[in-house]
């Protein structure tokens, strides 16, 4: 019963990461979205750096520029949700940023014309009902969020949420679809077996990762942006460390039985939900807790009709 163990904490440490990627995303500071994406950088690049000193997975360096267009979709995706992190609560950003399992099983759909289960649509369309009702209540009239950022400000900042949802669905389904697959001959992957094949794509996201974090290090310096000392970027790299830490048990999570281990790795926003309430304060309509609460069941539902 490990498998179970390491999907609660998957959820709980993701749930986690996201209350500190909150908490480091300030709305004053211009560039702390791209100071996240550093510490995540260099925690994952030390992670990386570990793994192949610690582990024998026959590793060849040329899996980076195989991998980089999975490894910059999720990147670049996760970017943009730290930008929209600095002016939008994190109630509503983290369930929309969990729909990327619904538009990564439409692009299932229509590039290789694979079939939803009946109950996979009853989840689409109710995670379809919550969003739109999140979208209603976020664009109707003068919300608090455009009075204090401005009406243009406020509608970037509750986009960023789809990109990020749009951009790791494609990112996800690249790599379900022709990197990670089970006849591992046919990967773009190069010297990989179904044992490394993980640890391999894993390893190359983290280094990709570590070396657009140095690229951001550089630009941010031609800047002259003002980095400060370590310890008052302690949210970011919590939110580095939890992030990475999850991606570590994640990987062990899945030798469950997916019927239970999928709606408890896809309640990750169900914890993030709870942490916002608890130390973020974060307070939201009743319509719109109603709806997020919609969301929510929707992507539940879809991970036990897809694990079924």
């Amino acid at each position: 019963m490990n498998w179970l163990f390491f999907s609660i904490a998957t959820a709980i440490l993701w749930g986690a990461a996201e209350l500190f990627y909150k908490k480091g995303a300030q709305p004053h500071e211009k560039f702390s979205h791209l100071k996240i994406c550093v510490w995540v950088g260099i925690v994952m690049g030390a992670h990386a750096i570990f793994t192949l000193l610690t582990q024998d997975i026959n590793y060849n360096p040329i899996n980076i520029i195989r991998y980089l267009p999975v490894s910059l979709f999720y990147i670049i995706s996760m970017a943009f949700s730290y930008f929209g992190m600095r002016f939008l609560e994190e109630s509503i950003s983290d369930p929309i940023e969990n729909t990327a399992g619904v538009i990564c099983a439409l692009l299932f759909v229509i590039f290789l014309n694979e079939t939803i289960a009946p109950l996979t649509w009853v989840a689409i369309g109710i995670i379809t009902v919550g969003v739109l009702g999140v979208s209603f209540l976020e664009n109707k009239g003068d919300t608090p969020r455009k009075k204090r950022l401005g009406k243009k400000l406020a509608i970037i900042a509750f986009c960023m949420p789809f990109v990020y949802a749009l951009l790791d669905a494609f990112g996800t389904f690249l790599d379900d679809a022709f990197f990670l697959i089970e006849d591992v001959a046919n990967s773009p992957l190069v010297d990989v077996t179904t044992e490394n094949i993980e640890a391999v794509a894993n390893t190359s996201y983290e280094l990709t990762f570590a070396l657009f974090a140095l690229g951001l290090f550089i630009f941010m310096k031609a800047k002259k942006v003002k980095f400060g000392p370590v310890p008052q970027h302690k949210d970011k790299i919590l939110a580095a460390v939890f992030e990475t830490a999850g991606q570590f048990t994640y990987v062990y999570a899945l030798g469950g039985v997916d019927a239970v281990a999928a709606p408890i790795l896809s309640s990750v926003c169900v914890v993030s939900l709870l942490l916002s309430r608890i130390f973020l304060k974060e307070k939201l309509s009743w319509k719109t807790y109603i709806f997020i609460a919609i969301v929510i069941i929707g992507i539940l539902l879809m991970a036990v009709s897809e694990e079924l």
